[in-house]
């Protein structure tokens, strides 16, 4: 957030535009930007769009598009060849418009479960880490029991008849 919108209260959408010569201008500091700004634009959650100077059409997607590919062929990507083929596999699906709510959804949650792991590690610097580590750990056998019920359902429990004849 700028000091501008701090001052006023309001939030308003950063305008950046983008020039033939494909160069970025960001309306707000009256100065060109790179790729590697409007990303670090991205991580400080600032409210942005991207248009054509020419057009004035939106093309933020794009932008982040290319920001994701610039990632994606520098260091680990986050995509494999697998997952990237079935996403191509859902344009034109009749389900495209449910995998678009479900991804953001997931990456909602995933969001979230991180926040909650980080949270956690921050306050094992400041109390007991043995009994953070012991609530993670029941935490974590409660679900694996959870998920093994769900899984074998009665055929995980032990059967009494069994071992009766075992204790014979």
């Amino acid at each position: 957030m700028s000091q501008r919108e701090r001052a006023s209260g309001v939030s308003e959408t950063r305008v950046i535009k983008k020039y033939p010569n494909r160069r970025l201008y960001d309306t707000e500091i009256s100065s060109y930007i790179t790729l590697e700004d409007v990303r670090q634009l991205v991580l400080e959650h600032v409210d942005f769009c991207v248009q054509d100077a020419k057009t004035k059409r939106d093309i933020t997607r794009s932008i982040l598009l290319q920001i994701i590919l610039e990632r994606e062929e520098d260091g680990e990507p986050i995509f494999s060849e697998p997952v990237l083929k079935e996403i191509i596999r859902f344009y034109g699906d009749s389900l495209q418009g449910m995998m678009t709510s479900y991804l953001e959804k997931s990456l909602k949650l995933f969001v979230e479960q991180q926040e909650k792991w980080r949270g956690r590690m921050a306050s094992a610097m400041t109390s007991d880490p043995l009994a953070i580590m012991r609530d993670v750990a029941e935490q974590n056998l409660a679900m694996w029991k959870e998920m093994q019920e769900g899984f074998l359902g009665r055929s995980a429990r032990p059967r009494k008849g069994k071992q009766e004849s075992d204790e014979s």
